[in-house]
């Protein structure tokens, strides 16, 4: 006596087969849509003009890295900012800079303040309030820039340029 033979969908080994392959369309399916439905941020339009700016940013940081030019700069959780620039000599010192706090994970957290320059050397300004987090720090002028530096935590006080290695 011979058992009948089960029909080939019944059998467990040609599933088990196919279901490497299915799994593989279905995920070519899925990140095809995925690919299709998302914006690509990498890419610019403006490619060569953001490659200008760049070009000009690092031409700054050369020049106030030649001046020799460092700064304290002093952040209140409240926004108010004090700045000490040192490294001048010969050099006017400029009536007012931009203190910049960019936000290392959210764009649009970034903070900037002009600060005049006081009577007694000293750059003041305010800005939104600053929450504690990583920060990256600068400050600039037209003519020069100052190295950026991070800083974790509460700003407080930071020191940039040739100021990092003086208290």
């Amino acid at each position: 006596m011979t058992l009948p033979a089960k029909p080939w969908y019944r059998d467990r080994w040609p599933w088990l087969l196919m279901a490497g392959p299915g799994v593989v369309v279905v995920a070519g399916i899925a990140t095809a849509w995925l690919a299709w439905s998302t914006d690509d941020g990498v890419v610019a339009d403006d490619y060569y003009k953001r490659g200008l700016v760049i070009n000009r940013q690092l031409e700054r940081s050369a020049r106030g890295a030649a001046l020799g030019l460092g700064a304290v700069l002093e952040v209140t959780p409240e926004g108010a900012v004090r700045l000490r620039l040192s490294g001048l000599g010969d050099t006017a010192a400029p009536a007012n800079v931009r203190a910049k706090l960019t936000n290392a994970t959210r764009a649009g957290n970034d903070r900037v303040a002009t600060l005049e320059r006081g009577a007694d050397g000293f750059y003041t300004g305010r800005m939104a309030p600053v929450p504690s987090g990583r920060w990256l720090v600068s400050v600039e002028t037209d003519a020069w820039r100052l190295p950026t530096v991070a800083a974790d935590g509460p700003v407080g006080a930071v020191r940039l340029g040739t100021a990092r290695a003086v208290d």
